[in-house]
């Protein structure tokens, strides 16, 4: 008899019959969807350059900036 309910007690506890694992997993899973739908989104969007000719801590804020550096007085 002990044995009968051992087993009852370890099929349980068994992992997944507990509901916060369950949850943890459905998280998880939604999170990496909401990464994968955030990356997809971004690839849709245009990245317009900006139309400046300053340079934030040394690097050119576009590209337009640096394919005209005689424009550009040295700092």
């Amino acid at each position: 008899m002990p044995t009968s309910n051992a087993s009852a007690r370890n099929r349980a506890s068994a992992w997944y019959r507990q509901p916060v694992v369950w949850l943890g997993i459905l998280v998880f899973v939604a999170s990496l969807g909401g990464c994968i739908w955030m990356i997809v989104l971004g690839t849709q969007q245009s990245d317009t350059p900006l139309e400046t000719s300053h340079t934030v801590f040394g690097v050119p804020v576009s590209a337009h900036s640096a394919a005209n550096p005689s424009s550009d007085p040295p700092q």
